[in-house]
């Protein structure tokens, strides 16, 4: 029956051309999408760092004029403002009269964007009250004043939290030391203390008081207290805020006036500032124009039709190779091709996989009719051996006696011990090998596989000698471990001329079990070292059974000692003999 061949509907190439021509179209609205909120959200972010910018100057100069009674000295401050912020800063009267700064070369805008007045603070442009705390006039404490109060408020502080209450010191702009959070009625500690006037505030606070107290008694009577630290307290009925003529004023309103009017001659007159580039006044948005749309969708296209001619040319550079790995994978399962490597990319790669995968399938397959072309011929020498000793037998032509016996089961034995190394082959590839591991002496472990190869030793003229560590133990499968040994002794006294030397050593190298068994036979070429555990494998292609062994044992020595987490290397000098050596992990 001929291979019936199943096409998708739709095909790699098609898909990506649509892919990417979704992706192309996507990607033109999203540019313009993010090209115009994008566009918009700067506009917004520099408006906020125009507003950022604006309040920094501003609260510098309201800083400046609390702390001085005119603008002479103002230019050096304006200057670096202008040299902070990157844009002009300038200051003038009222009447618009420059003071300092530059001024634009187009006039100055119709609306400035604040009046500077520590009096009277901008509400968008400052937080907190509408007087400039900087701004303390009388009360500025002399340095004597600040120590000696600052000490007070720091042992007030420390009595406090020995009270178990929360209290910090803090430093007020004029100079005096307050607690904070304040206890209202709080006795401890002589905290009332602090409240108390300094001799060089108590003229400043007695006419603050006269001024409020005129404020009120002249709108709507009663009592009112200000203390040291600028808190108030006010006896006596609620002012009227709802008088007929509209001039009711509250406590409040009475202590920031004031304050204001003793505060006026102790600061800067009000002054107009105008910051360049500002105009935060509005929102700005973007809405493209007839022309701009145009534009927008002409470059659309054009992006398009890139995408689609660039796509092409791509889709069919890309398919080219895969569309040749499936014909080549499509071929019978005895045939096997070759495709060409014609990138260094992911398909490239693929290629050079699946080339790679083709060799490996043709030498498995070469590997395999070798493995059954071998075990036929080490089963049928034995077979053939034993069939023939019998028909003579049959024949009358030999006797049969105990020497035929002997021999029959001479003969029985090689083919058994072929058939149990195949057994254990199989068992090794398929990981279905049971092991038994447990603690054992090492060197008594080669004691006996010396033993018992001393047999075979003796009559070959090799001489068997172990080096091994005293007390050297491992934790691993006795019987396969004896067999690993055993074979690799086997083998070297098999392959050592009389009066040569087998020697079994055993040590422990970082952590590791390694066994080694060297030989002062012939040595094994250099090319035929990376063969010597193939399967049905020997150097000399005459050697038969007798004089060779079966070819496997070591092949059985690599899969066991693998199977026990182990390894196994061999090393040779032509000549001068080889050595096998065998390491297992401590775990």
């Amino acid at each position: 029956m001929g291979r019936v061949r199943v096409r998708l509907p739709g095909g790699l190439f098609a898909r990506l051309f649509t892919v990417s021509l979704l992706v192309a179209v996507c990607a033109v609205a999203a540019t313009a999408w993010i090209a115009v909120t994008g566009t918009t959200r700067a506009v917004r972010t520099q408006q906020g760092q125009s507003l950022a910018e604006d309040t920094r100057v501003y609260d510098a100069l309201v800083g400046y004029a609390a702390t001085h009674t005119g603008w002479e000295g103002v230019r050096g401050l304006v200057d670096d403002l202008a040299a902070q912020t990157g844009r002009p800063v300038t200051v003038t009267t009222q009447a618009r009269v420059p003071l300092a700064g530059s001024a634009p070369k187009a006039g100055l805008p119709s609306h400035p964007t604040a009046l500077v007045d520590p009096l009277r603070r901008d509400p968008v442009l400052s937080g907190g009250g509408p007087i400039d705390p900087r701004a303390v006039g009388p009360f500025r404490l002399s340095d004597e004043d600040r120590v000696r109060l600052r000490r007070t408020a720091d042992r007030v502080a420390r009595c406090l939290w020995d009270e178990g209450v929360t209290a910090d010191v803090v430093t007020t702009p004029s100079g005096r030391s307050t607690i904070r959070p304040g206890r209202d009625g709080n006795i401890l500690c002589d905290a009332p203390r602090l409240q108390k006037p300094l001799p060089s505030e108590r003229l400043p606070l007695e006419r603050l008081n006269e001024l409020a107290a005129r404020c009120l008694g002249r709108e709507a009577g009663g009592g009112l207290k200000i203390s040291a630290d600028l808190s108030w307290t006010y006896h006596g009925p609620e002012p009227d805020d709802t008088a007929e003529d509209g001039s009711g004023r509250t406590a409040q309103e009475c202590v920031t006036e004031a304050r204001r009017e003793q505060l006026a001659a102790h600061v800067c007159p009000p002054v107009l500032l105008f910051v360049g580039g500002n105009d935060s006044r509005g929102t700005v948005g973007l809405s493209p124009s007839t022309a701009n749309t145009l534009r927008i969708a002409g470059a659309a296209a054009l992006v398009l039709t890139a995408a689609a001619t660039l796509t092409a040319l791509a889709g069919r550079r890309l398919v080219r190779p895969l569309r040749a790995l499936i014909s080549a994978a499509e071929h019978p399962a005895d045939v096997t091709v070759r495709v060409p490597v014609t990138t260094r990319d992911e398909i490239g790669r693929l290629s050079a996989a699946f080339n790679d995968l083709a060799d490996r399938r043709e030498s498995l397959e070469r590997q395999r009719k070798s493995l059954v072309g071998d075990v036929a011929h080490e089963l049928r020498t034995p077979l053939t051996n034993m069939r023939s000793w019998l028909e003579a037998g049959q024949d009358g032509l030999t006797p049969v006696n105990q020497d035929l016996i002997a021999l029959l089961l001479e003969e029985a034995v090689l083919l058994q011990h072929v058939i149990d190394d195949l057994r254990d082959l199989a068992a090794a590839d398929a990981r279905s090998l049971v092991l038994h591991r447990e603690p054992l002496a090492v060197g008594d472990l080669l004691e006996q596989v010396v033993a018992a190869h001393r047999g075979i030793a003796r009559p070959a003229g090799v001489a068997l000698r172990i080096e091994a560590d005293g007390g050297l133990t491992a934790c691993a499968d006795r019987i396969r471990l004896r067999q690993v040994v055993g074979n690799l002794v086997s083998n070297a006294v098999r392959h050592t001329p009389r009066g040569g030397l087998v020697v079994v050593r055993a040590r422990r190298q970082d952590g590791d079990l390694v066994i080694e068994v060297a030989d002062s036979g012939t040595g094994i070429v250099p090319a035929d070292l990376e063969h010597v555990f193939d399967r049905f494998w020997r150097a000399d292609k005459s050697r038969s059974r007798q004089t060779g062994g079966s070819g496997l044992g070591l092949a059985i020595v690599r899969k066991l000692t693998e199977a026990q987490g182990g390894s196994v290397t061999a090393a040779s000098t032509l000549g001068a003999g080889s050595v096998f050596t065998v390491r297992l992990p401590r775990s």
